[in-house]
């Protein structure tokens, strides 16, 4: 295997191999970093501990050390306790966790970051010609079914098959099925005590029916005419923590598990259906609806995914026919880890303003990551509702009408657009209207077929009077859109404008500043956290007078041939009022053709709110050449910033999406031994199903090396994989466990479901023992205490450990002032003053042997002064680790005074 040299120095830094360790919080008095409260080493695995419970949210938890992303956190199942095994060591004093963009372990700041005053809500828009938030003329009947329970692959436990169906009463005819699905929440609860997150639920507990939380919305639907289940997963919710894609698969194999049940009962097994099912309508199952909220928006859209292009076998959980069409989703505040939204599915995603749970509102994921990826028409909605959270779309997430305890997910302290009675913030009842509202807007349109409804979906500006007094901005890809300008390094920029990198740290390249929180999050979520991410860009606008045209061209001149307007998705700053923009397009005879004006103005937002969102605005296209060569846009204020994300031809009307199945992509995960000699290539698995060519993007990261490199993978037509080969070279020299991670997202012409997997390389050699020459030591002070350590082999990549210092069990404890002012500080990241015992501090004393040496100390340097003192002693203990070999000795000292 791969063999390189590591100094002294950088071993400090990092742990190369290492399988788990991390600087860890010492037991004793807590440190006196605040930023350091609640970290220890439990087992080898960096933990944090929150004071409070932290609710199950949709958001994974993460563990960053400063701007440096350590990993996602396993979430223990008391709610308050996350941990994390590493491969290097971290600054204790720059240790943070995040959920969702956003830290978790510190109260969020109580004033605004950005110096503008916060806006006021927008004016409601005009009404659409429709309402689809009134009640239809049908009665409804409620039931609840409950099935034997399932098993889902890599879930030990069996998952529920319950569901509470609202039915249309005397509706004729089959009748389209509307299927909800709720996120990661609590599962158990047992009145106001804290119940661990695990399943099945504890005995005394019940599980808490976050199926029961879309009522209203189901009541709404079926008094129209649709027959509605809203199935419970608190089985994938109570075992989905340490699963790679956090459970995506598996909350797609219980969707695809229920619709084949209503796919029996809608035929010939009508007779053994469940007394409610029986009690409603049949199903059309050619006319399917899906709703899914956080994690279950996820869930859903996998579920749409797996219904046009099977996953791998060992990855389903089912492996029945497919017997039904999805025509389209609505999507609440979904996570999309993976970057992997279905192209060739209708969708609308409901992107709450005060989200505090997902609150990076990765969900926008779902429009810009269909752009380009293939030739379906299928309408991609992006819905921002302003003063809306996470949680109270379910009414049983929601305090005052849930049966468990919950919360207001933002929460906090005071903000001015999202703190309850703010003008922005909505109540629970008006947000789980509007959740209702566009619920049903979105099945009239993609089900029925009723375009009157897409103006509220399609940037179109117009509002849906039921969902009064909120205000929901849209904008949207697909339909009838033909694209003009989607910015990149093939285009021509002038007069105030630059291509920008969505993601990267390279400030100069950057849409955003990169130290601005904003520039990770909403249109500039990173993929499974890479960064730089190529192959995404937008058009950076700035300008400090007006008049002058900002002119973008695109490669090739494009075609406007049948479009009605010219559409912009535009961002620019919150709290902003008043940027104005001259339209101007250019001909390919250089002939410029003025089209209008437009106005855009931010949206309300803080530092706590994801708030720079493409706007879309339109001009017509009146007057205007068939082929063009550029679009201008003139600046009417004396100076401001934009950004320009895309731009394309529009005409109303809800075209058909068409019939295409997209091809398909998986990795899978391989496991294999080092062996003692000779090199084996091994192949990455990588499933390629379908038919069609395209690209997908590849990442493929060398977990020993520290290195990655990412490249566009073309794929042909009949090509069943793509090869990634990783070698192996066997030895009979130890080492830890060597990993190479891949991940993949289309670019064009695919979709991807299972996005992350490699090869894990074992070690099959035997560990090498540390024997130390003495445990104790013994200096004056002014000298060094030291501990020479034996390992009984050389190993391929070297040995790591290191202890943290414990209160000796009697005497006087080495302080702070005792030893080396610049060494401590070096391996604590703390002040020397004031003075303390080790044992109270984040001091952490390495051993490392070198992988071509045997040997190997520890090291604690003192300094002599005046005082007369007793003699002093410290206390050093390793931490066990997950792999490699760790001393099981404590190592004592003692320094005398002079």
């Amino acid at each position: 295997m791969r063999r390189f040299l590591m100094s002294a120095g950088l071993a400090l830094a990092l742990v190369t191999g290492a399988a788990g360790p991390a600087v860890a919080a010492p037991p004793g008095s807590p440190p006196p970093q605040s930023a350091a409260v609640g970290w220890s080493v439990v087992d080898g695995k960096l933990t944090w501990r929150s004071d409070e419970r932290v609710p199950a949210g949709d958001a994974v938890v993460e563990f960053w050390s400063g701007d440096r992303r350590l990993g996602r956190a396993y979430p223990h199942p008391d709610g308050r306790t996350f941990s994390l095994a590493l491969g290097g060591a971290v600054r204790p004093g720059e240790l943070s966790v995040r959920a969702g963009g956003r830290r978790i372990d510190q109260a969020p700041p109580s004033g605004t970051r950005r110096s503008a005053p916060v806006v006021a809500a927008p004016a409601a828009l005009p009404p659409a010609s429709v309402d689809p938030g009134l009640a239809g003329p049908y009665q409804s009947v409620t039931g609840e079914y409950d099935l034997p329970a399932v098993k889902l692959p890599d879930f030990p436990e069996k998952v529920e098959m319950r569901a509470v169906v609202v039915a249309p009463q005397g509706a004729p005819g089959a009748r389209p099925l509307a299927l909800f699905l709720h996120g990661r929440h609590i599962v158990c609860y047992r009145g106001d005590d804290e119940v661990p997150m695990v399943w099945p639920c504890p005995a005394g507990t019940d599980p808490i029916p976050s199926h029961r939380g879309y009522l209203q919305a189901q009541r709404l639907l079926a008094s129209q005419g649709y027959l509605t289940v809203s199935i419970s997963a608190n089985g994938v919710n109570g075992q989905d923590r340490d699963i790679d894609d956090a459970g995506a698969q598996a909350r797609s194999s219980l969707v695809r598990l229920h619709l084949a049940r209503w796919a029996d009962w809608a035929g010939a097994g009508r007779a053994t259906a469940p007394e409610i099912v029986r009690t409603a309508p049949r199903a059309d199952m050619s006319r399917v609806f899906l709703m899914g909220h956080s994690r279950g928006g996820e869930g859903v859209s996998r579920a749409a995914m797996d219904s046009l292009t099977r996953p791998p076998a060992a990855q389903d959980g089912y492996s029945g026919p497919v017997r039904w069409t999805i025509r389209g989703m609505l999507l609440i505040g979904p996570t999309i880890f993976g970057h992997d939204p279905v192209p060739d599915v209708p969708s609308a995603t409901i992107l709450p303003g005060c989200d505090g749970d997902v609150s990076d509102l990765q969900g926008q994921m779902f429009v810009d990551e269909t752009r380009g990826i293939g030739q379906s028409r299928a309408l991609r909605s992006a819905l921002y509702v302003i003063g809306a959270n996470h949680n109270f779309f379910n009414t049983e997430w929601t305090p005052g009408q849930s049966v468990a305890p919950s919360i207001d997910d933002f929460g906090g302290a005071p903000d001015p657009v999202c703190s309850p009675g703010t003008p922005t913030r909505l109540t629970a009842a008006q947000q789980q209207t509007v959740g209702a509202t566009y619920i049903a807007a979105a099945a009239r349109l993609f089900v029925d077929g009723d375009d009157r409804v897409r103006p509220l979906f399609d940037g179109s500006g117009r509002r849906a009077p039921s969902a009064d007094p909120a205000r929901v901005l849209s904008h949207a890809l697909g339909g009838n859109r033909t694209p003009v300008l989607t910015p990149d390094p093939t285009t021509t920029v002038s007069g105030g404008a630059r291509i920008c990198d969505q993601v990267t740290d390279d400030t100069a390249r950057s849409c955003l500043d990169p130290e601005d929180p904003n520039a990770r999050l909403g249109h500039f979520v990173p993929f499974i956290w890479t960064v730089p991410e190529p192959g995404r860009y937008a058009a950076a606008l700035s300008w400090s007078s007006a008049g002058r045209p900002i002119r973008l061209a695109p490669a090739r001149p494009v075609s406007v041939a049948g479009a009605r307007d010219l559409a912009l998705r535009v961002i620019v700053p919150p709290n902003t009022t008043g940027t104005r923009f001259g339209v101007t397009v250019v001909g390919t005879d250089g002939r410029r053709s003025t089209l209008g004006e437009v106005r855009i103005d931010g949206l309300p937002g803080t530092d706590r709110t994801t708030s720079y969102w493409g706007q879309e605005v339109r001009v017509p296209l009146d007057g205007a050449p068939e082929r063009l060569a550029a679009v201008e846009l003139t600046p009417r204020t004396a100076n401001g910033r934009a950004w320009l994300l895309d731009a394309w031809g529009w005409r109303p009307g809800t075209p058909d999406p068409g019939a295409a199945r997209l091809p398909r992509l998986d990795i899978g995960t391989l496991r294999v031994a080092e062996g003692d000699s000779g090199t084996k290539t091994y192949e990455i698995p990588v499933t390629v199903t379908g038919r069609g060519s395209g690209v997908v993007r590849m990442f493929l990261s060398d977990d020993v090396t520290f290195t990655s490199r990412t490249w566009l993978a073309t794929i042909g037509p009949d090509q069943r994989t793509i090869p990634v080969p990783v070698e192996v070279t066997g030895d009979t020299v130890w080492n830890y466990t060597e990993r190479h991670t891949l991940a993949a997202k289309a670019e064009e012409g695919f979709v991807v479901g299972s996005y992350i997997g490699g090869v894990a390389t074992l070690n099959d050699d035997p560990e090498p023992t540390l024997s130390v020459e003495s445990a104790s030591a013994r200096v004056a002070e002014g000298g060094t205490l030291t501990w020479r350590f034996t390992s009984s082999a050389r190993t391929e990549t070297g040995i790591f450990a290191y202890a943290l210092p414990e209160a000796p069990a009697g005497g006087v404890e080495l302080s702070t002032t005792d030893v080396d002012p610049e060494w401590f500080t070096l391996y604590s990241f703390e002040p020397v003053e004031p003075s303390r015992p080790l044992s109270q501090t984040w001091l952490v004393s390495y051993l490392f042997v070198n992988p071509d040496a045997t040997t190997g100390e520890v090291t604690v340097p003192t300094i002599a002064d005046s005082v007369a003192e007793p003699d002093e002693s410290v206390e050093l203990h390793f931490v066990d680790l997950p792999e490699g070999p760790v001393p099981d000795t404590a190592l004592t000292g003692v320094v005398t005074d002079g």
